[in-house]
């Protein structure tokens, strides 16, 4: 399954709001990626940070899964998201 990278980036900020939602997502999200809580806003139209935000959701299978449940989508939708905007795992 192939996404464009438009539809990538939607479902990459759903996956913000998910995290957002949970203080300790946030904090753990927030600790890696070395930016305040007041930054998120202004770095949320870089593509880095759409990609830094898939990855952190697909380093954790349990996460990937959560989220895709919670947004109506199937975790394979949610890794092509991420493989869209350029995130590559084993």
């Amino acid at each position: 399954m192939k996404l464009t990278p438009a539809a990538a980036e939607v479902i990459a900020i759903d996956a913000l709001a998910f995290i957002a939602a949970d203080d300790e997502l946030l904090s753990r999200f927030v600790a890696l990626t070395g930016l305040d809580p007041a930054s998120v806003r202004s770095e949320i139209q870089k593509p880095a940070f759409l990609h830094g935000v898939m990855h952190f959701l697909v380093e954790d299978e349990g996460l990937l899964v959560a989220f895709a449940a919670s947004a109506g989508l199937k975790p394979e939708q949610v890794a092509a998201a991420a493989q869209a905007l350029g995130v590559r795992w084993d």
